[in-house]
């Protein structure tokens, strides 16, 4: 007696690796662009009071 075993469809093979990497949409993530802006408030700021106490 033959036992027949339907085998699963065969994967994509790139799949696996884009996944494993995170792929997906370009640009900096939220967190990033978060402290760019802090970064960038800051900057605008120390920038603001050395006018005003500038010579």
């Amino acid at each position: 007696m033959k036992f027949v075993i339907a085998t699963a469809k065969p994967r994509n093979p790139l799949v696996g690796p884009s996944r494993l990497r995170r792929a997906g949409r370009h640009g900096a993530s939220r967190k990033a662009q978060r402290q760019q802006a802090r970064q960038a408030l800051r900057r605008d700021l120390n920038h603001a009071g050395a006018e005003q106490h500038g010579p």
